[in-house]
């Protein structure tokens, strides 16, 4: 089975996702053209920092990079009390494990 990299799970969030990759990109305060750069996994000259992944998870409300990293580490995310309220306030049912932390 093919295991994805961290880059490619972050390029198929901004690229896949729910807003548009144009958009993200503008919330982000970057041109388009650098951020599809920085979330290439072949091109090994652009960086993704971190202060833009998290961008990135909070701007998309996807949590799939930090799960891959806890789960490279042996770790897993357990929602916050906080988070859990906040969600069956809203009645989602998308993402259950959204705006999780890793616990250790």
């Amino acid at each position: 089975m093919y295991r994805k990299s961290i880059t490619k799970i972050v390029q198929d969030m901004v690229l896949e996702g729910e807003r548009p990759a144009k958009q993200l990109a503008a919330d982000l305060g970057k041109p388009y053209s650098t951020l599809l750069r920085e979330v290439n996994p072949f091109d090994k000259n652009a960086k993704l920092g971190v202060e833009t992944l998290m961008q990135i998870m909070k701007l998309t409300k996807n949590e799939a990079p930090l799960r891959y990293m806890a789960q490279e580490l042996g770790f897993t995310l357990v929602p916050s009390a906080k988070t859990a309220r906040a969600e069956l306030s809203f009645c989602s049912t998308k993402g259950s494990e959204a705006r999780a932390k890793a616990a250790g």
